[in-house]
């Protein structure tokens, strides 16, 4: 579904991307994992061109996209859904509205289409009934539900999912994970997914990629990842402060 080739992204003269190589597989579920300011939000955000790279490749179906006209990315992005870090939802607006914002933008959907599809997804997400409510009456839990129910709406073959589980306890953080599980294995849509929580991130993936030092220096099955005998993935899955990961 999506391969990057060589990639290269600086600020500056902070090189953060040094080269990466990686293929996300359809259908399933890659997990990037790596130590906080390694990189792997500023990765996420090339695959649908939300940043530029200064050099290499973004193949998305075998296109290109560095190299599309604005209209050409449009429509690679519709078939993008994000749920960033925050869930970033709109407080002036309700969750049901923050949900059928996409619809209401992109699509030429009726209202009572509209209004089916948002409430479906908000009852796939467990949200169900709470379409009234605004973003600040829900917990940090909820948010990210709504978030998710808005990344979904569009029926995207592609959800990039930005540390999903930040600032949520042990046991929302499960949930959000089995969440995203489940909702991958019904909708089957293509899961790339930037976390550091080890090791819930190992049940809901079906790859797991490490960044470090500006490059990818594994990618293998979740299951083979764990016995990896690459010391960089033994360091960063034992905590260690010493080793070849260069922490920040």
């Amino acid at each position: 579904m999506i391969r990057v080739v060589d990639l290269h992204k600086s600020f500056g003269t902070q090189r953060v991307l040094r080269g990466v190589n990686l293929e996300f597989v359809t259908g399933k579920t890659t997990t990037i994992v790596g130590t906080s300011g390694c990189g792997k939000t500023v990765l996420l955000k090339h695959l649908n061109l939300l940043l530029t790279p200064d050099r290499g490749e973004i193949l998305v179906d075998g296109t290109d996209i560095t190299k599309l006209k604005q209209k050409e990315l449009y429509e690679i992005r519709s078939r993008f859904g994000v749920l960033f870090q925050g869930a970033a939802l709109l407080d002036s607006m309700t969750i049901f509205d923050n949900v059928a914002f996409p619809l209401r933008e992109k699509t030429r959907l009726n209202e009572t289409e509209i209004q089916k599809k948002v409430d479906d997804r908000l009852e796939q997400v467990g949200l169900e009934g709470m379409g009234y409510k605004f973003p600040a009456e829900l917990s940090g839990g909820m948010r990210k539900r709504a978030g998710l129910a808005r990344a979904l709406v569009t029926d995207p073959q592609i959800v990039l999912f930005d540390e999903p589980t930040t600032g949520l306890d042990p046991i929302l953080a499960a949930s959000i994970h089995q969440l995203i599980a489940r909702t991958q294995r019904t909708f089957g849509f293509t899961a790339v997914v930037v976390s550091h929580t080890i090791p819930q991130v190992f049940d809901i993936s079906d790859y797991v990629a490490i960044l470090a030092n500006g490059v990818i220096e594994e990618i293998k099955p979740s299951n083979e990842f764990q016995a990896s005998k690459n010391p960089i993935v033994q360091q960063f899955i034992r905590g260690d402060t010493e080793g070849p990961i260069q922490v920040l």
